[in-house]
């Protein structure tokens, strides 16, 4: 979490408008979602991780580290969606090709959507982005709520790190029992103290008097129609790279 608000504030295009970027990374997850997903889905992530480390400047790990952590959920998945399960005769349960196939196309299009999220986290500050959802028309509510879940979460991170840090040095996971003990104590105190920093947060914002919106900074980002035109060139070579490749495969 804090390598990806530390990316978000201080690469090259963190001043940039966000919604160029937001205009970029959607119309690459509607091409993931929409083309050929063995063809596209490489594409997409190509240019969304050329247009995070070439063009904004984010670290390879921290990129590949962001694409990591979803991917541990997907692979166990795709496995699972390879699998053949044939009842015809007794269970059998195999690989075949057109489960495969499957497979393939689902990872194809996640790992596309992912690089897509990723390059948008990575690039785009939080605060940036609620911006252009208020002044979209985005109910306040929702916004608020948002920025404080947000808020909430780097609090949470800290606080476990600090305390799992404290159960270390005390030595709570010396053997795999107190291992498993301290991160019951962990979770358990982590609960509490989640619902006392929402409730002091909540008796902060009434103390200030808190009766309509929380407001931020928001700067007047530079007008750039010549990047609007560069995003619907790239969207559009994209595009017609992924179904005339597709062509050329069938």
């Amino acid at each position: 979490m804090f390598a990806i608000d530390r990316n978000a504030w201080t690469n090259r295009w963190s001043r940039r408008h966000p919604l160029e970027k937001l205009t970029l990374a959607l119309g690459m997850l509607a091409l993931a979602v929409t083309l050929p997903p063995l063809t596209t889905g490489p594409l997409v992530l190509t240019v969304m991780a050329a247009a995070a480390i070439l063009g904004a400047g984010v670290g390879v790990r921290d990129f590949a580290l962001v694409l990591a952590v979803p991917a541990a959920f997907l692979l166990p998945s795709l496995a699972l969606i390879a699998l053949a399960v044939d009842l015809d005769d007794g269970l059998r349960v195999g690989l075949s090709a057109a489960a495969v196939r499957d497979a393939a196309e689902v990872g194809a299009r996640s790992v596309a959507a992912m690089a897509c999220l990723a390059f948008l986290v990575l690039t785009t500050p939080v605060t940036d982005v609620l911006t252009v959802l208020r002044r979209a028309g985005l109910p306040t509510a929702v916004i608020e709520l948002m920025f404080l879940i947000y808020r909430l979460v780097f609090v949470f991170v800290e606080r476990a790190v600090a305390a799992r840090r404290a159960q270390a040095a005390r030595l709570g996971y010396a053997t795999r029992r107190q291992g498993v003990r301290s991160l019951g104590l962990l979770a358990a105190g982590l609960f509490q103290r989640a619902l006392v920093q929402g409730r002091r947060m909540e008796t902060g914002l009434a103390a200030r008097g808190h009766i309509d919106d929380l407001r931020v900074l928001s700067p007047d980002w530079p007008a750039a129609p010549r990047a609007y035109a560069h995003i619907a060139t790239v969207l559009c070579a994209v595009a017609a790279a992924g179904t005339g490749l597709d062509g050329l495969a069938a």
